[in-house]
C-alpha cells in the first residue's frame, strides 16, 4: 500500500460467509495477535453489525467483509493500482 497510501503497508481483505463468521474471524485474527505478539488494533469498527469489520493495526490495516458488503465497497477497484498477493486460507488442525 505504501506507494499510493500513507497510513498503513498493507490491507488484508477477507470475506466470511455471514456477520456470525466474520466476528469469529476477527476474534480469532484478534486473539492470536494478542496472545502471540502483543499486537493490538490502534481501532476497530463494524463489530456490532458485522458486515464489514475494520481492525487498524498501523501497519496491517484488517477488512473482514460478507460477500455482499465486499461486493458493495469492493476494495479491491478503489485500489486497483496497488499490488496484491493471493494467500490461501489457514486450516485448522
Amino acid at each position: 500500500m505504501r506507494p499510493v497510501c500513507s497510513y498503513t503497508d498493507f490491507f488484508v481483505v477477507c470475506t466470511a460467509q455471514n456477520p456470525r463468521q466474520a466476528k469469529a474471524v476477527f476474534d480469532e485474527v484478534h486473539g492470536r495477535l494478542k496472545a502471540e505478539s502483543r499486537t493490538i488494533p490502534h481501532n476497530v469498527d463494524g463489530v456490532r453489525e458485522a458486515t464489514w469489520i475494520l481492525a487498524d493495526y498501523l501497519d496491517i490495516v484488517l477488512h473482514v467483509f460478507t460477500p455482499e458488503a465486499r461486493a458493495y465497497y469492493r476494495l479491491e477497484e478503489l485500489w486497483g493500482d496497488v499490488p496484491s498477493v493471493e494467500v490461501e486460507a489457514a486450516v485448522a488442525g
